[in-house]
């Protein structure tokens, strides 16, 4: 028993030497035939691993803007079309929340003396927002209660609008007019104004005025968009819950009269789409993987033909069918696997750089790296199994004749 394991030791370590210097001795060859199963290789890891990282890091942006925090859409019923500031109330008094926003979007021109401007968003907010982001005013003063209360014709304004209305002047005090409509300036607030789910799709206005004075522009008394801020600690799925039924009591029990939004939902799509596109480039980058596959059977094909004496005389000397085969077999299966090592290595070197360039984190993906590695290693076998199956059914007496 021993000396039949140790035979077959010594014939798999002699089939690896002579399929190593076969390779080396076809340097060209060898090099043109790794070259595809390479490509293919760092292709399906460059991409896999990059889309990684991206994803990864605007998932964190995402959760970062979106910590503790639920966005509430409504399309309302034939009855009810949004939600009114009592309606906002009942929300705001349960347990897990600790305020909300609501989100009044204004369409209308914004002037300062005969400078005209279409391009500002307007947006209406109440005094709470103004509270959860404590750092948003750089110049004056926030919206508060009694600006909601009274419906007041104030704003806070963005530097933008004072780049391009109050350049070289205090805004504060100064009458901006929105939609005809004089608005008092009572402060300027940052660029980067935050405000949670709503602002990553929405961006942050130009203009803030109280949200109850929004509405009265609009001539409505609804809310059809608000943010709801949870208090610490809370379970967002726990709130959630609460949310959707008090909002299935103001709605009467009525289907599809809003949505909520929470952050978890929103990371949960955003990795559906994320492996769908990871799965979609890896199919698309091993299309050059299957034709490294054809090289190697070209390759193989031709080693077969150049070795026809080789093949004649060892099975005159008592080689069997499936020795002959499972050394070229072999030897496919290393140049193959060369090839992917080589591939993969190449692979994270790239998508490291391409990381960097994009700046965004690194993600080593060892799923990647198995994955081309195995599917290279997987293509050597395939496609070297005719080229073999050929050299083990080569009759003696006719390899021995071409000579």
């Amino acid at each position: 028993m021993r000396k039949k394991i140790r035979s077959v030791l010594v014939m798999w370590g002699e089939s690896i030497r002579m399929a190593l210097d076969n390779i080396r001795g076809n340097k060209v060859r060898s090099f043109l035939t790794l070259l595809g199963i390479m490509i293919g290789v760092m292709a399906v890891i460059t991409l896999i691993t990059t889309v990684s990282g991206v994803s990864g890091s605007i998932s964190s942006s995402f959760s970062s803007l979106g910590v503790g925090t639920l966005t509430v859409s409504v399309t309302g019923s034939d009855l009810k079309t949004g939600m009114t500031p009592e309606d906002l109330s009942r929300i705001s008094a349960l347990e897990t929340v600790d305020g909300v926003v609501p989100n009044v979007s204004l369409m209308g021109r914004v002037s300062y003396g005969r400078n005209v401007q279409t391009t500002f968003t307007v947006a209406g907010r109440n005094a709470y927002y103004f509270q959860v982001n404590e750092d948003l005013i750089a110049q004056g003063r926030s919206l508060n209660f009694v600006d909601d209360d009274n419906r007041s014709y104030v704003c806070v304004i963005s530097q933008a609008v004072v780049d391009e209305f109050f350049l070289g002047v205090n805004p504060i005090g100064e009458t901006l007019y929105v939609a005809g409509l004089p608005f008092t300036i009572v402060g300027r607030f940052k660029e980067d104004s935050g405000g949670g789910i709503a602002s990553i799709f929405s961006g942050s206005p130009d203009v803030i005025m109280p949200y109850t004075t929004g509405l009265k522009v609009n001539n409505s008394n609804e809310v059809t968009s608000f943010t709801v801020y949870l208090k610490e600690g809370a379970e967002s799925s726990a709130a959630q819950a609460q949310i959707e039924e008090t909002m299935d009591v103001i709605f009467d029990f009525e289907e599809d009269c809003y949505t909520v939004a929470s952050m978890e939902t929103i990371e949960e799509r955003m990795e559906t789409m994320t492996t769908m596109m990871s799965s979609l480039l890896a199919g698309i980058a091993s299309i050059a993987l299957l034709v490294g596959g054809i090289g190697i059977m070209n390759m193989m094909l031709t080693t077969v033909t150049e070795r026809t004496m080789e093949i004649g005389l060892k099975k005159a000397l008592g080689a069997i069918p499936w020795q002959i085969q499972s050394q070229f077999l072999l030897e496919s299966f290393m140049l193959s696997l060369f090839g992917g090592l080589c591939g993969a290595a190449m692979g994270l070197i790239l998508s490291y750089i391409l990381c960097q360039v994009l700046g965004t984190s690194f993600v080593f993906n060892g799923g990647a790296v198995l994955l081309g590695v195995g599917f290279s290693a997987a293509v050597g076998i395939i496609f070297g199994w005719a080229p073999a199956r050929k050299a083990s059914r080569l009759n003696p007496i006719d390899a021995l004749r071409a000579i």
